[in-house]
């Protein structure tokens, strides 16, 4: 019995209902595997080049900044040269991803990071996405043991590493890619964040505030075509 089955049979026992019969668990199978789609936005529903390019624009409509690179090999210099221009210091915290183990780090010695969760003193964190979505400008950030969710969230400046071939136009397609990988416990992460720019609040006078409740910028760096 997996987690899910566990969790059901638990409420069943809570509400004195039995074991659901065959007939019922396969209808209702059914019904989960193949409910519609719901209204997807016309203006993500382009060929990938143009989601790439909506993406940006989109990101960058909400105060999120935008590097492309067209191969691995650029990524460390990409994150260099936004630490300079917004000098930042070298010091950053990385989450202990293999997805970003495929960058040349070490080309780039004065870069020192530093693996794990964040901390209070941390300025400068560095996440992969686990997609994105063109309609809104979003990245898909998921958590498990080597993607903390500290690193979203705690140090002022965050730095996503996003694949291009990880964008697609609407939100649906992200689920569907957590769902796709899934395994016999069910599989999901332990938290799923979708960040569309960098933290904001109008709180105050209505005046758009960064960083209130999070990153004040959030930087997006785009490897491949």
């Amino acid at each position: 019995m997996n987690a899910r089955e566990r969790i059901m049979a638990d409420v069943r026992s809570a509400l004195g209902r039995g074991e659901l019969s065959a007939e019922t668990q396969a209808a209702l199978e059914t019904r989960l595997n193949s409910g519609k789609s719901n209204l997807i936005p016309a203006r993500s529903d382009k060929p990938h080049d143009a989601q790439i390019a909506l993406f940006a624009e989109m990101a960058e409509g909400v105060q999120a900044s935008v590097a492309r690179v067209s191969d691995d090999s650029d990524v460390p210099g990409a994150v260099a040269d936004y630490l300079a221009q917004n000098n930042l210091p070298s010091d950053i915290v990385m989450a202990p991803d293999e997805r970003l183990d495929a960058y040349p780090w070490a080309a780039r010695p004065l870069l020192n990071l530093r693996r794990g969760k964040a901390e209070g003193a941390d300025q400068v964190s560095i996440t992969a996405a686990e997609m994105a979505f063109a309609e809104t400008g979003t990245v898909m950030l998921t958590s498990d043991a080597a993607r903390p969710s500290t690193l979203n969230f705690l140090p002022e400046n965050h730095i996503v590493v996003l694949r291009a071939e990880h964008i697609t136009g609407a939100y649906e397609e992200g689920w569907k890619h957590l769902r796709a990988q899934g395994t016999e416990n069910d599989y999901m992460p332990r938290t799923v964040n979708l960040v569309t720019g960098p933290s904001r609040t109008g709180d105050i006078e209505q005046t758009i505030q960064l960083g209130a409740h999070g990153p004040r910028r959030l930087h997006i760096i785009i490897v491949g075509k």
